[in-house]
Formats: C-alpha cells, structure tokens, sequence
C-alpha cells in the first residue's frame, strides 16, 4: 500500500484527490493515514485530502442508507447471514442513538453493516445527513491527520537516513499494520460477543416446545 500511494501520486498528480474520494467512499481508512504521511513529506495538500475523504466518506454511506431504506428487507431475506450484523448495528443505534451515529465509522465490524442498517430505521433522512456529514468530517481529520502526525514523527526520529519518501512509508505501514491487526483481533472478538447476545436473545424470545 505504501508503495501504491508513492505511484499514484506520481502518476495521478492533482487527480489523485479524486482517488481520495473513491476509496472514502469504500471506506479505507488505511488509504487516507498513508495519504496523509504524505501530505506530512509536501506530496499532498493536508486540506485537500481532508476535503476529499470527507466528502467521499459522507457520499458512500449516504448511498449505504439509501440501499438500506429502499431495498433493505428485500436484500436481508435474499441474504439472511447479513441479519445478525444489521441486528447489532441496529441494537446499538436505539442504545446510543446521536453517539453511535457519530462513531459508527471507528466500531469494527459493526460499520460494514451500519449506514445500511439505519437506513432500515425511523431515522429521518435528514437528521442521518446532518449527523453523518460531521460523523464523515470527523472520521477524515482522525485518519489523515493521524498519517500526518506519523509521517512527520518518523521524518524526526530517523533524521538523516529518512532522505526518501519510501523509508518513511515503510515505518508508517509496519506501524499502521501492527495497530491494525490488534483492533481487528479485538473488535472480531467483540463483534462475534455482540452476534452471541443477540442470537442468545432471540433464542429465549421462542415459545418452549412440550412434550406430551
């Protein structure tokens, strides 16, 4: 990845902005901390890239909602193994509400199911938009300044010997890479509890079958 967005930079220039937006839109976090360890090296504009991936990430959930509220019962009996995360995603949304909706992006696991899973709910249009374009400007600051910040402390700590954009990189992705695999592994965890709970839950809702 760290080499990737060293070429895409070079090849794209400018137009790499809307590679920006593309890739927020899928949700790629990782994408946007590299981006933004090399806006930290003056490869990129900080507040380019925050425009970018804010505006990316708003759009893709935007469409996630969308799916949700026009075609969302329809795709969860064509595939039911998407009920047990949409249950969670809901289950949280009527717990927290304002706060989930906020934070939905940072939760692993739960967020792969969560734009789609409100759009399924009461929520109102606009009030998911208004929460969900600061939720999106607040999930871009996080990651890219985040690469930033990691860019310019590894540019300081390896002095002279990080004359090349690739040395630095290098250390953000081992980084980066060894942060990541210790959230997935606990938000896995976490995520497969709250599936447990919810499936335990509905178990104990049946009616208890008598034998004669």
């Amino acid at each position: 990845m760290d080499l990737d967005i060293y070429k895409l930079i070079e090849q794209y220039e400018d137009l790499f902005y809307i590679i920006t937006f593309v890739w927020a839109f899928l949700e790629g976090e990782t994408f946007v901390i590299f981006a933004g360890a090399a806006a930290s090296q003056g490869m990129l504009n900080q507040y380019m890239l925050i425009a970018a991936a804010w505006l990316g990430s708003f759009c893709g959930d935007q469409l996630y909602f969308w799916i949700g509220r026009r075609y969302g019962h329809r795709l969860l009996k064509r595939f039911p193994k998407l009920q047990g995360g949409v249950n969670v995603a809901l289950g949280m949304l009527h717990k927290y509400h304002v706060g989930f909706i906020l934070s939905f992006r940072f939760i692993y696991g739960v967020r792969n199911f969560s734009s789609f899973a409100m759009g399924m709910s009461p929520i109102g249009w606009p009030r998911f938009a208004a929460l969900n374009f600061i939720a999106a400007f607040v999930w871009a600051n996080a990651f890219a300044w985040a690469g930033y910040l990691l860019g310019k402390t590894f540019e300081a700590v390896l002095g002279d010997i990080a004359k090349d954009f690739g040395l630095i990189m290098l250390c953000v992705f081992a980084l980066v890479g060894l942060i990541l695999f210790l959230v997935h592994r606990r938000g896995k965890a976490n995520f497969e509890r709250k599936i447990a709970e919810q499936q335990a839950a509905e178990q104990a809702k049946l009616p208890e079958t008598k034998v004669d």
